[in-house]
């Protein structure tokens, strides 16, 4: 089943250290620093998805722009969207757009689209340590409360070669407004109608079952920390904590797990499907590279209160700034979304 959602609607310290590590910064081009005025303070909140990727981005626009310090809070995409609504900050981050409601309510709000990523399903089951197969249908009942032990059927059939042990599932999921979460909630939806129909897709939902648990940050630890645990999280959070991450069965029938390229063909997708307003969701693309769980992530800004010094950090992040994503386990901006990004950004006036 494909799903393209348009306008009507994705241990912290060590995780940052390892990905600023495992990207090299002079792969960057040197672009010259800002002329010598006064130190210029940019306040950013939100998606934790981005946290990684972001924290070496703001390192890196510093050391080219010395006086410019970007400060950002990982809070969730719906505590940046709050903080933003709430002028306590210069921009927001969230991996899911706002709704038509939220819009009509801060018409003024432009939404860039400024990395993409894949949401990894990350598993502690002890003696599999990588290579286990699940389906859309088959984490929804997991997530309702109705596949509760590793070794029921369901699962045993798609891993016919695996020995899958006879544990308890400990579903972790988050417990605060989540972009990652939207993302998450929207694939199930696209796969499965009695999730649709129950619980739904959004940045908060009712969990029918779990242990909550607060950014992604959160969510990885839990499962790390659970054997039998199970839950949802941007795939660098996977990779830099060792936690194994699903295969899963994409539109097309293939199995794949979460990466940089599987994530990008499905972006690929989205690109020509854009709205005007760019809160283009996707999940379950089509093509037989695609990961399934994957979307955008937007900075939202208000046009309102923008500043020069804002639309140059995002101008230079959807350039520049983009030579750092794949290294980081994020997917470079498809060229169509660069071209739309600079078109809104440019529309933007600098107050």
């Amino acid at each position: 089943m494909r799903a393209y959602l348009g306008s009507g609607l994705r241990n912290s310290h060590r995780l940052i250290a390892a990905a600023v590590v495992a990207c090299v910064a002079g792969g960057l081009s040197a672009a010259p620093p800002t002329s010598a005025q006064q130190a210029v303070t940019i306040t950013g909140a939100g998606s934790t998805f981005d946290y990684p990727l972001f924290s070496k981005m703001f390192s890196e626009y510093h050391r080219l722009h010395p006086n410019v310090q970007v400060n950002y809070q990982s809070i969730g995409s719906g505590g940046g969207q709050q903080q933003l609504f709430a002028g306590t900050v210069n921009f927001g981050a969230s991996d899911a757009p706002l709704s038509d409601d939220q819009l009509k309510q801060h018409s003024t709000i432009v939404h860039i689209p400024i990395t993409l990523g894949a949401v990894s399903v990350g598993y502690n089951l002890p003696g599999v340590p990588t290579g286990l197969r699940l389906t859309g249908d088959v984490i929804a009942r997991i997530y309702m409360g109705q596949i509760t032990s590793w070794s029921d059927p369901a699962i045993t059939s798609l891993n016919p070669n695996m020995k899958v042990p006879n544990v308890p599932i400990a579903v972790v999921h988050r417990s605060d407004g989540s972009g990652t979460s939207f993302i998450f909630t929207s694939y199930l939806s696209a796969i499965d109608a009695a999730w649709k129909s129950k619980v739904g897709a959004a940045a908060a939902v009712d969990w029918p079952t779990g242990v909550g648990a607060k950014g992604s940050e959160g969510v990885s630890g839990q499962v790390k920390q659970t054997p039998g645990g199970i839950g949802y999280f941007e795939m660098a959070y996977s990779i830099e904590n060792k936690i194994p991450m699903a295969t899963l069965r994409n539109a097309a029938g293939r199995w794949v797990g979460p990466s940089v390229p599987g994530a990008s063909a499905g972006a690929a997708q989205a690109a020509a499907h854009m709205p005007p307003d760019l809160r283009s969701v996707w999940v379950n693309a089509p093509g037989p590279q695609s990961y399934p769980i994957a979307g955008f992530s937007w900075i939202l800004v208000d046009n309102t209160r923008v500043s020069q010094p804002l639309i140059d950090l995002m101008t230079w992040m959807i350039h520049d700034g983009q030579k750092v994503a794949t290294p980081l386990y994020y997917g470079p901006l498809p060229p169509q979304v660069v071209q739309l990004d600079e078109q809104k950004i440019k529309a933007l006036s600098p107050k």
